[in-house]
């Protein structure tokens, strides 16, 4: 595995965040690119990892932990478990580490946060990588989703932990093997003597509920359209109930520029370690060169 550093810091309401911090490993490059990979809703860092030890070849990698997920510290005020205050952590992250232009690599509530932060600071945005999420997010997904975050049954094992995980993804990942599952559960839990915990705060459900929170934002096509002069690459899985392909078809139009790729055997959402995955984000990243 890539080696990376623990970095925490201070959100401007004072909580204390974590992000992982992957150098570039290829020393001939003087001042690499940094890529900023931000999870989805339940997610975590470890969400990157297999993709941040390929990416620090060239590049510097940011893994971040959403405040109220991993290593990140709980908001006792669960109005903040939205798009526009993580999308506030990320700028007071990079301001910490004199990062003033990054790559955005976004998985679903991650990609959300790529176009609030491209809208708002564009000329810091070099690129953006968006994993299954565009400016319309589907009911049916949306759904799917609330009817299972912060309502999963404890357990007392890792076992039982992988069996949990598998019911609630296996519509996304149909052929995923055992030891798949495993690496995949691991991310999700944290291992608290023994006995395996979710990894979020099971209050980041509650603002999802509630129309006028933001936690789910009513129409960002106005904020995906000013980012259209920034290069952006989607990926969508192929049976994807978050991401339709007719939402694609109009960010194409809207972004000509934008490229567009299909994973195979993905729903909601593509792990980015797939090798159509990979190729499309090696060859969108050299792009960025060209």
């Amino acid at each position: 595995m890539a080696d990376y550093r623990d970095h925490y810091y201070q959100s401007d309401d004072g909580l204390r965040l974590y992000a992982r911090d992957y150098s570039c490993r290829d020393a001939t490059i003087a001042d690499p690119d940094t890529v900023l990979c931000m999870h989805g809703l339940t997610r975590n860092s470890a969400d990157f990892a297999g993709l941040a030890e390929h990416l620090c070849q060239r590049y510097r990698v940011i893994s971040v932990d959403n405040r109220g997920r991993g290593l990140s510290a709980y908001d006792s005020d669960v109005s903040h478990y939205t798009p526009a205050v993580y999308v506030q952590d990320m700028f007071t992250l990079l301001a910490g580490l004199d990062i003033d232009q990054v790559i955005l690599c976004g998985t679903s509530m991650g990609g959300l946060m790529s176009f609030v932060m491209a809208a708002m600071q564009p000329a810091r945005i070099r690129g953006m990588i968006i994993n299954d999420i565009g400016p319309e997010v589907d009911q049916a997904g949306l759904d799917r989703i609330k009817a299972y975050v912060g309502k999963a049954k404890p357990v007392t094992n890792w076992e039982e932990a992988i069996a949990q995980a598998r019911e609630i993804n296996a519509i996304a990942f149909p052929d995923f093997s055992d030891q798949e599952w495993e690496d995949f559960t691991r991310g999700l839990y944290r291992d608290e003597g023994g006995v395996p915990v979710l990894a979020y705060d099971p209050a980041i459900a509650q603002p999802m509920a509630d129309e006028e929170s933001g936690a789910v934002p009513a129409d960002l096509w106005p904020v995906f359209e000013a980012s259209a002069a920034i290069p952006m690459l989607v990926l969508r899985g192929a049976t994807s109930d978050i991401l339709a392909p007719e939402c694609v078809a109009t960010m194409r139009e809207k972004h000509p520029g934008l490229q567009a790729v299909e994973v195979p055997n993905r729903g909601h959402a593509p792990t980015l370690n797939e090798p159509v995955s990979r190729a499309a984000i090696d060859s969108f990243l050299q792009s960025l060169h060209s």
